[in-house]
């Protein structure tokens, strides 16, 4: 179930908020069943945009990077859900294999690390953490700003399983998104790895993902007798695109203009003032790398040199051949006065906490994953862990229950991704397993 907010918003409730807290019965049935028929990620995490008139996710992470800027209150409901995670992998695991991301010079990455090993071992697991970064040759122990310290040891192979010196782990906890492939070392073992080695950016799409969510966003909507727009980003895709040499500029115009008069019509229906905007990104890979805000067509011809290399290479110096076009979502949540936006954490079925990201440097209309930001984690009520705390005299209405029930919509669209991708991979090689999936374009808003 979802925590209650301790800082719930100001002002009155909006009208789709309300509307989600009036049927809380009727979603957590739903949900309910949801859970008993999709295999959901190990953990994820959803950024979520709130513009009052609309509450929508504008990613999904299947290797969430932010388990430190969590409320520490809420370590034993992580715990609980580590505990339902690990049992649907294998009821008898004892030990499991952590491996992280790569850049071992990131400390607070490194302080999220020691955070989820915290919440396996009092799951009741042995952990260690494995590292395929070449430069692990040796037990290497590194001091976090936290106090904490956190060793890392080079993963080894021994026929088809993995491990590290002296320990035979039952199963494999990915924290690292494979934007630079599927490492050998880790093909075809035996032990379960979770999330699958297919979830990674090698693979992955955000166009995938999104498109996935449609089908979710469209059901939850007829369940509760709402616009499903109102919980779901327009979006399209150009799937031919080098910012370097300047192609595929017709073919991203295009695509803005069309995402941009399918929102104005929305804000035009909805009596909604704002100004449309689109957010272009990277359609594989994560870290706000390759990120540009548009406000027309024209925003995106003629990128100066600045703007086109900022869009052409991201994490791993992946070139940037695809990209989604997504309505964006303004933000009208602040915090300390600076723009800010939810993100919700889950590990299996439940959510376990989140915070705010927070950028003194950005506006309403951008994107907050970018220098400059902080983390606020979000504080919740010790003494009530329901979503309505029921029974408790003058509690106000949980807000938070609202990003939560959205979060787990997307949790859900990313079940359902995940087959989509298991099915692709079928009957591939593992060099097959390399390459970029068929490319998938939203009907409704394709353009050439």
């Amino acid at each position: 179930m979802v925590p209650h907010l301790t800082t719930s918003l100001t002002g009155p409730l909006f009208e789709l908020e309300r509307k989600i807290l009036d049927s809380r019965p009727t979603i957590e049935r739903w949900f309910r069943t949801q859970w008993q028929t999709h295999a959901l990620p190990f953990y994820s995490s959803v950024d979520l945009r709130n513009a009052g008139f609309k509450l929508a996710p504008v990613d999904t992470n299947l290797f969430p990077g932010g388990f430190n800027n969590l409320n520490p209150e809420f370590m034993p409901l992580c715990v609980h859900a580590a505990m339902s995670a690990v049992q649907k992998i294998c009821p008898d695991t004892q030990r499991f294999l952590l491996i992280p991301e790569n850049h071992t010079r990131n400390l607070f990455y490194l302080t999220n690390v020691a955070a989820i090993r915290r919440i396996l071992e009092g799951a009741g697991l042995d952990v260690r953490v494995g590292s395929i970064n070449p430069e692990i040759t040796a037990k290497t122990t590194l001091d976090l700003p936290n106090g904490e310290k956190l060793t890392l040891e080079p993963v080894v192979r021994n026929g088809d399983r993995v491990g590290v010196e002296g320990f035979n782990p039952c199963a494999v906890l990915l924290n690292n998104d494979l934007s630079a492939g599927v490492p050998k070392i880790l093909e075809g073992i035996e032990q379960p790895i979770v999330p699958p080695l297919f979830a990674g950016w090698t693979n992955r799409r955000k166009t995938i993902h999104f498109h996935a969510y449609d089908r979710v966003a469209d059901e939850f909507a007829k369940l509760i007798n709402i616009d499903p727009w109102l919980i779901n980003p327009e979006f399209s895709q150009c799937g031919k695109i080098n910012f370097s040499a300047k192609e595929g500029e017709d073919c991203l115009a295009a695509n803005v203009d069309a995402v941009l008069k399918e929102v104005q019509a929305k804000y035009d229906h909805y009596g909604i003032k704002e100004k449309p905007f689109v957010i272009v990104k990277a359609d594989a890979g994560t870290y706000g790398m390759g990120v540009l805000t548009a406000r027309s067509a024209d925003d995106v011809r003629d990128l100066n040199r600045k703007e086109r290399n900022k869009m052409a290479v991201i994490k791993e110096g992946l070139e940037v051949n695809e990209v989604i076009i997504q309505e964006g979502v303004y933000t009208f949540e602040r915090v300390n006065d600076a723009v800010a936006e939810p993100v919700v954490y889950m590990i299996d079925q439940y959510v376990v906490g989140g915070f705010y990201r927070v950028n003194t440097d950005r506006g309403i209309d951008e994107n907050l994953n970018s220098r400059g930001m902080s983390f606020v984690p979000l504080a919740f009520e010790t003494d009530c862990h329901t979503p309505d705390c029921a029974g408790m005299p003058d509690a106000p209405p949980n807000r938070f229950y609202t990003y939560g029930v959205v979060a787990r919509l997307a949790m859900l669209a990313a079940a359902k991704e995940l087959v989509t991708l298991g099915e692709m991979m079928t009957g591939h090689d593992a060099a097959a397993q390399n390459s970029a999936p068929p490319t998938l374009i939203k009907p409704a808003m394709a353009a050439e």
